[in-house]
């Protein structure tokens, strides 16, 4: 890492010296020694006014072999303060002038202090039980404040994002818009650390202290609160583009550092994100649970404070086609006068390899966003905040310069829609942010294609409607709805219903574009609300944007023939937006698409620093009285819940009403049981799982039981059962307790191959006592054939059989098989009939048994090459006779299962010119399903890994038929 200050970790030798300065004895200070990476790195914190050349932005300086600290205090670095004494740090490196940092005695640094203390003060309840200080592990992100060795212990932030030149709580980097702040008293007395540990306790805080770029005299932000379950955040296929960090703002946009002053004391800067015991959640209470509620009822009141601008908007969308840029793409980014405030730019089919939509980098992606950056407005200057990109999908949001520090909370999150609903040759990609006081959230989406295809791409719409989560550190995971304003942009694929190729030419030619929209079948979706219901979308007077020859205007001439359609499209809802333009862009020919775009003037919602301040001081002595006069109190409709029947990804919900019957707001939450991180099992959620309540209101809460391929195999052995207990929290309230249960109905899916080999009737069918007495003994025949059986085992499991031959028979030329999602309607039908059926035939189109078959196999709890063979697996992958003697060592059952899969898919590629596989395809499918990784490793899991288990998988494809 290197500094602004041009000091290099790995370039230079530096020696810092810490002068303690004894005028007089005031206060001691505390700095601290963080572990990153397996170093030690003193972080220094010096004010603007240093004695440098220019002023330092951050300076993180690691002291191992290559660094020296010398200090010459009489303790290890415990500073005396006195009447204008400062502590004074050099630094000198041998490709770096020496620096002078200088620490003042100011009124800025003792408040900062003072939050210090108040945090240290909470934290000492906990120093009873104290426990040896545990390093951090390598990158995890850390908490700015120092953490006493008692807390530090199994107590990460690993949720708080922390930047270089980016502060997320210690000072606020940007201008206050009150700096008249009264002076905050020194500390009284020392903070009780360990002499060991004196040194680790004070560098982290200079760090803080250095990170501001301004001068301002701001006081610090109030922390970030911890949410109160820790949803998994998806995992990126792609590395995003840095994130704008944001500075520390209340959900209503305001620095709200005076909240601290309205409650003595505070809540600790080192908590972590997710509490492990109820104990540690209601620890959190009072400050955290009283800023909750401030921000919540300054919301409500904003419109006292706050006024509607109008700011401009451009949203485009193009879908590229696999193509690199070959002209500027100023016609469609730079087209008007007036240059807009944000833009919000919408790519499909970047990358069109069969391969890239395994999450696989694109090289391309690069080429698009350089194209971008020349050809935006040259009339303004602009700054992308965030990238985010999925196979073919990307999403590029950049804002004026001028506008920077009002953009806040920016968070990105990507769904895939295609195969096992998570690959990403189809899906979405979105960015959320707030601008002033308006939340935003742009949708950028690749739906299903194909004429008849309709019913697909609404379920892609609802599937990422549904699972598109915005996870911020200290917030509650918002969806999509939850915005302001939502734009929805990309190829959403909906075509002309039956309608003929010539005769929508002619009508085009004829200018009839009315009368063929009412053929739309997005319109009719909207109108019949089967998808995108409560979207606006403006009057379309453009031609249809799709299919061209490329590098033509001319209709597709090909031997399908397209027929013309509005594919890509762009919908919005939210209050105070109007359209200016809707069009599309003819002057760009590269694609077989044609770029649209939507010029928006949108109502931000800006606020007014002394309203605010007003509308604060107000609701501070309201929250005041009540908290002098009444306590919280609420009821609940229902406490007692059965869920019939539950079967495997088959969703089941039942609601009830929580209502508040008391005098005063609260605010509610489901919180882990003892020694649990998670407030309920795998299987079932609450939604939603937290909120606010006025006086007399009543909310709607559901409960969602989903058996999905994590929960599905505990359920069916036995050891787990639809039975859990959820404990309802109110914020300075009582406790109330939910009891959930129900029947569960066992699946083949998720049944080890074993247990399946040694059924001969469907597992409905089978008693549950003897199918657990399966699953326990399967350990005793994984070792070998087991022919003293009393009943000889199948030689593969019949439901393997059962979709393998309805493909092979009916399948083989089926166009773009494994590619294509099924239907989860179909899906639950085929899933029904295997579990309590031996059918002649599966219900459902290829595609939906197709999806099926992968499901099955990425359910199995051990996969089909067993995990105590991966590595081995990964060893001898260049190796096709190693190959074929690794699996002569699998179990009966895998090595049959792992053999007639592979016959099968060499019979498809035999179809290739029919079915649109190769072989490159398939293994990168089936490899991640038929070798992977073990559990306790699969996080570690590397491309290079991935490569060689496609690699296996690859030899036996290609390889001759010799079985």
């Amino acid at each position: 890492m290197e500094s602004s200050s041009g000091l290099c970790d790995n370039e230079c030798l530096a020696t810092v010296r810490c002068q303690e300065l004894r005028s007089g004895v005031k206060e001691p200070r505390l700095l601290s020694l963080i572990l990153e990476n397996g170093d030690f790195v003193l972080g220094v914190l010096a004010t603007p006014d240093a004695v440098v050349s220019r002023p330092v932005a951050q300076l993180s300086i690691p002291i191992n072999a290559r660094f020296e600290l010398v200090q010459e205090a009489e303790e290890p670095l415990l500073i005396n303060f006195s009447e204008n004494s400062v502590l004074r740090i050099r630094i000198k490196g041998e490709k770096a002038p020496e620096l002078q940092l200088e620490l003042q005695d100011d009124d800025r640094t003792n408040l900062f202090l003072t939050q210090l203390k108040s945090a240290q003060e909470e934290a000492a309840l906990k120093l009873i039980k104290s426990k040896p200080m545990e390093p951090l592990p390598p990158n995890t992100h850390r908490s700015p404040v120092p953490i006493p060795p008692q807390r530090a212990s199994g107590r990460s932030a690993a949720n708080q994002p922390a930047s270089s030149g980016s502060l997320q709580t210690g000072f606020n980097s940007s201008t206050s818009t009150n700096q008249n702040t009264d002076p905050v008293q020194s500390l009284a007395s020392d903070f009780g650390f360990e002499q060991n540990f004196c040194h680790a306790l004070k560098v982290e805080e200079k760090k803080n202290h250095q990170n501001r770029i301004t001068a301002s005299r701001e006081p610090p932000p109030v922390p970030s609160l911890p949410p109160r379950k820790t949803p998994s955040a998806p995992t990126n296929p792609v590395p995003p583009a840095p994130i704008m960090k944001s500075k520390a703002t209340s959900s209503v946009g305001f620095d709200t550092s005076a909240i601290s002053g309205a409650k003595s004391e505070s809540l600790s800067w080192c908590d972590s994100p997710t509490s492990n015991s109820m104990r540690d959640t209601v620890f959190l209470s009072q400050t955290g649970q009283r800023e909750i509620l401030l921000k919540h009822i300054l919301s409500k009141r904003e419109n006292e404070y706050v006024d509607i601008k109008n700011f401009r908007f451009f949203v485009g969308t193009w879908n590229v086609n696999g193509r690199s840029p070959d002209s500027s793409l100023g016609p469609w980014l730079s087209s008007d006068r007036e240059p807009p405030d944000i833009y919000a730019i919408g790519f499909q089919e970047l990358d069109l390899s069969k391969e890239a939509f395994l999450y696989m980098d694109s090289s391309k992606e690069q080429l698009w966003i350089d194209a971008v950056e020349r050809n935006l407005h040259p009339k303004a200057k602009y700054k992308i905040i965030q990238i985010i990109r999925l196979v073919g999908m990307m999403l590029v949001v950049a804002v004026k310069k001028i506008h920077v520090r009002s953009i806040t909370e920016v968070a990105s999150d990507h769904v895939g829609t295609g195969i096992l609903g998570k690959m990403g040759n189809k899906g979405g990609v979105a960015v959320r942010f707030v601008f002033h006081n308006t939340s935003f959230c742009f949708v950028n989406s690749h739906l299903a294609a194909k004429l008849e295809e309709t019913e697909r791409r609404n379920q892609d719409y609802k599937d990422i409607c549904a699972r598109m989560i915005f996870n911020m550190p200290g917030s509650p995971s918002l969806s999509i709805v939850k915005h302001d304003v939502v734009i929805w942009l990309g190829d959403l694929n909906y075509r002309l219903f039956n309608k003929d190729c010539g005769d929508v030419k002619r009508m085009i030619s004829e200018g009839k574009l009315k009368q063929l929209l009412k053929f739309d079948q997005l319109s009719i979706q909207r109108q019949t609300k089967r998808a995108f219901s409560d979207f606006i979308e403006g009057e379309i007077n453009f031609i249809p944007t799709y299919k061209y020859e490329p590098k033509t205007d001319f209709w597709d001439s090909s031997s399908k023939n397209r027929v013309p359609a509005w594919c890509d499209r762009i919908l919005w809802r939210g209050n105070k937006v109007e359209l200016i333009e809707y069009r599309s862009h003819m002057e760009l020919k590269t694609s077989d698409h044609k770029p649209v775009s939507s010029i928006f003037s949108i109502g931000v919602k800006v606020g007014d620093d002394q309203r605010f301040k007003k509308v604060f001081e107000e609701t501070v002595r309201q929250i005041d009285r009540m908290e002098n006069d009444f306590l919280p109190s609420v009821s609940l409709s229902k406490t007692e819940f059965f869920f019939i029947d539950v079967k495997f990804r088959q969703l089941q919900r039942e609601r009830f009403l929580i209502t508040n019957d008391g005098q005063v707001p609260c605010h509610f939450a489901f919180i882990p049981k003892c020694n649990q991180s998670q407030y309920c099992k795998s299987w079932l959620r609450a939604e939603p799982s937290d909120g606010f309540l006025e006086p007399k209101e009543t909310l709607e809460i559901y409960l969602e039981v989903y058996v999905s391929k994590d929960s599905v195999t505990m359920l069916n052995s036995g050891e787990d059962i639809i039975e859990d207990i959820l404990i309802l929290h109110l914020d300075r309230g009582k406790d109330f307790f939910l009891t959930i249960s129900g029947n569960y109905l066992p699946s083949c899916f998720g049944t080890s191959l074993e247990t399946l080999t040694r059924m001969k009737k469907p597992i409905r069918e089978i008693p549950i006592t003897k199918l657990i007495d399966l699953e326990k003994s399967k350990v005793k025949f994984l070792i070998g054939d087991g022919a003293a059986n009393e009943d000889r085992p199948l030689k593969i499991p019949k439901e393997v059989w059962i979709m393998v031959n309805h493909l092979y028979t009916k399948s083989c030329d089926q166009e773009d098989l494994f590619q294509t999602p099924g239907l989860q309607e179909e899906l639950q039908h085929i899933i029904e009939c295997l579990d309590t059926s031996i059918p002649d035939s599966i219900p459902g189109c290829n595609h939906s048994v197709a999806e099926a078959l992968l499901i099955f196999l990425e359910a199995l709890p051990e996969p089909v090459v067993c995990y105590e063979l991966y590595q081995r697996c990964l060893e001898c992958a260049h190796d096709s006779r190693l190959c074929k003697q690794l699996i002569s060592l699998l179990p009966r059952a895998h090595r049959n299962v792992f053999r007639y899969l592979l016959a099968f898919l060499k019979e498809l590629l035999k179809h290739s010119h029919n079915n649109n596989l190769t072989a490159s395809l398939i293994a990168t499918l089936f490899a991640s399903l038929l070798i992977r990784p073990p559990p306790s490793s699969a996080s570690r899991q590397t491309q290079q890994d991935r490569q060689k288990a496609i690699d296996f998988v690859l030899g036996f494809l290609m390889a001759g038929d010799e079985e």
